[in-house]
């Protein structure tokens, strides 16, 4: 298994991504919440029997996973932070989870139904990375299966660090958001601002997923204006606003000219059917 950046290993050991998803940071069930309803939207017909064979890559302590093996899927997680394992276990005994890394998956040829790549593409910051994963991950679909890409858009920290958490200002904060806005490298290790990443264009994300050899390719903007709203958690709280929230995501979802100024991208696309790149849903 390739290494995994040491900054990124270090981040993720310190256990607090479930936190962060269910409520540990402003946007985390924002993100959660609309990632779930993207996925559930464009889920493939499930075979005879009615269980999807769904392969979690970079599946972290296993939120998603869990979700859709309380759904009735048959899920596998890969991730290559052993205490991600531990939790995702923990999380749902019905998970398989396995150490590995997205680039060189130990699982066959046309074997699942459907891959979430949750966390892998802001993870790999170098192109030809990203390219092994979205092609190991076409190779492991079957035939018209689904492909969930997620990415970090390009001016994310920008905008947050700008209007939510007023940190701009500070010289080695903004050398940070500045140099990611240039050229998407996110050193965020460096200023102690989440950690070391890639950070998308929304058309680059489509252009990678398209050359990778996926069709039907969407992308999405996942929390919509509502990542930068300071006081989220409590809007968050009362239904009314919470419904806001999720409506004002969906108003933008697809809107190109609001992608950009999105915090998550998901892009969802499929394996063809053929050789010449048709396929039917």
């Amino acid at each position: 298994m390739a290494e995994l950046d040491p900054h990124v290993r270090t981040y993720y050991e310190r256990g607090t991504e479930v936190e962060r998803l269910e409520g540990g940071a402003a946007a985390g069930p924002l993100e959660l919440e609309r990632t779930k309803e993207l996925i559930l939207r464009d889920l493939p017909d499930a075979p005879p029997g009615g269980r999807l064979r769904i392969l979690d890559i970079g599946g972290g302590p296993g939120v998603y996973a869990a979700w859709l093996a309380g759904l009735g899927h048959e899920v596998r997680l890969i991730d290559p932070v052993p205490l991600h394992l531990e939790q995702a276990v923990a999380a749902d005994g019905r998970i398989d989870a396995t150490p590995g890394d997205a680039r060189h998956l130990d699982v066959p040829d046309g074997s699942v139904d459907v891959v979430l790549l949750l966390g892998p593409l802001y993870h790999l910051v170098e192109a030809d990375d990203r390219r092994d994963a979205l092609a190991e991950a076409r190779r492991v679909l079957r035939p018209g299966g689904r492909v969930f890409a997620a990415a970090i858009s390009r001016y994310a920290a920008l905008l947050d660090l700008l209007v939510r958490l007023d940190r701009l200002h500070e010289p080695e904060v903004m050398a940070v958001a500045r140099e990611a806005a240039r050229s998407g490298r996110f050193a965020g290790a460096r200023a102690g601002l989440f950690t070391n990443a890639y950070f998308h264009r929304p058309s680059e994300l489509r252009a990678e997923v398209e050359a990778a050899g996926y069709v039907g390719a969407a992308v999405y903007n996942i929390e919509g204006p509502g990542f930068v709203v300071p006081d989220l958690p409590e809007r968050w709280e009362d239904p009314a606003r919470r419904q806001a929230l999720l409506e004002a995501a969906r108003l933008v979802e697809s809107d190109p000219e609001m992608l950009a100024a999105a915090s998550h991208l998901l892009a969802v696309a499929r394996r063809p059917n053929d050789p010449s790149g048709g396929a039917a849903r």
